[in-house]
């Protein structure tokens, strides 16, 4: 088995479809509903805290009127080491108004436990956030546009007393609607804010990230696009989703060698498929399918694909959608997290644990 293989084999055994739980159900069993797109974290007690948005049927695609769409973010709390979860707070679209822009639909999310305290990034849909200079005429009625927030706080608990403060807001017409942040330390503790982006007309989903020094609270670089979208089925998507360290040990005891998932697709929207064609999974905007890459040293613009023709994850149910994995690493093993579609359409929160032991076993055999 060479490396790049053992790197398969790791992702694969990381994000096992059939292993994976329901955790946290979406609101109805139907399509259009989920609950997702945040992360897991942990705190001294050993508590663990899941972020996510509750998604209801909708589509920004012919405005706001379809639906609730992104209507609540939510955090859920575990005592037991993710046996069983509970709500503890929770967001709706007007706690998390900002600069005066109204928001439409709450995105992607994510916690970071830093000294003294915690963080929440979330992204929002909003209305009043000026377009992108030059390209007004493009703005659908009754749709926004998206930054990304901070709201920062002693404990998870205190969170919804926190102020919301913009940190990624791109003028840029390539990538001007940031969204689903996710959080990544590296050996230098610096914090990479990774995140998708869209451009002003929202033709595609791009991966990018910014870079936060120990102690700062603004970043100091961002690179919008360091993970380019692929040739097969991730042309018109690649939205980076998770980087997680890897054991440098074994085959990979040289390099330090880390994993990234990403969501991917052909295209934004679903299109009918050939009739003389193999009829498979395309992956669209909302039923993205899934892919990993890695990257080495700490260093996310080093990295490579290993789901490159095809995709490497899929549901084994519904319309095969597996995204938004989140990998937290414990003493002990791994707990996964992803929105799986299902039968019914609907896609809920699932978890998937991996004993440490089976992932050396892998590295080392």
């Amino acid at each position: 088995m060479n490396t790049t293989d053992t790197l398969k084999a790791i992702a694969e055994i990381l994000v096992n479809q059939n292993s994976a739980e329901v955790v946290i159900p979406a609101e109805k069993p139907e399509s259009g509903y989920w609950f997702g797109g945040g992360n897991m974290i942990a705190d001294e007690r050993g508590n663990l805290y899941v972020s996510g948005r509750y998604r209801n049927s909708g589509d920004s695609r012919t405005g706001i009127g379809k639906g609730e769409r992104g209507k609540e973010l939510a955090v859920f709390r575990s005592p037991d080491g993710g046996r069983s979860f509970e709500k503890i707070i929770s967001f709706e679209k007007t706690d998390l108004k900002v600069n005066g822009w109204e928001i439409l639909s709450i995105e992607g999310s994510a916690l970071n436990r830093i000294p003294g305290g915690v963080e929440l990034y979330v992204s929002t849909e909003k209305i009043g956030r000026p377009f992108a200079e030059g390209y007004s005429e493009y703005h659908k009625e009754g749709t926004g546009s998206w930054t990304i927030e901070r709201i920062s706080a002693s404990s998870v608990e205190e969170l919804t007393h926190g102020e919301s403060e913009t940190v990624i807001d791109c003028r840029d017409p390539r990538w001007f609607n940031v969204k689903d942040p996710f959080i990544y330390h590296n050996a230098g503790e610096e914090l990479i804010l990774g995140f998708c982006s869209h451009p002003f007309n929202w033709a595609s989903s791009n991966s990018g990230f910014a870079l936060f020094t120990p102690g700062k609270t603004k970043h100091t670089t961002v690179n919008y696009e360091f993970f380019p979208r692929g040739f097969c089925w991730d042309v018109g998507i690649s939205r980076a989703t998770c980087f997680i360290d890897l054991p440098r040990t074994g085959r990979l005891s040289g390099e330090q060698y880390s994993l990234c998932f990403y969501d991917g697709g052909e295209a934004m929207r679903d299109y009918p498929q050939h009739n003389k064609g193999l009829s498979r999974p395309r992956g669209y905007s909302c039923e993205e399918l899934g892919g990993a890459g890695y990257f080495t040293n700490g260093n996310p613009e080093t990295i490579k694909r290993l789901s490159i023709a095809e995709p490497m994850l899929l549901s084994p149910y519904g319309t095969g959608s597996s995204r938004y994995v989140d990998v937290l690493e414990t003493d002990e093993e791994y707990l996964v997290t992803w929105q799986q579609s299902q039968a019914d359409g609907s896609q809920p929160l699932v978890m998937n644990r991996v004993d440490r032991k089976a992932v050396l076993e892998i590295i080392e055999s």
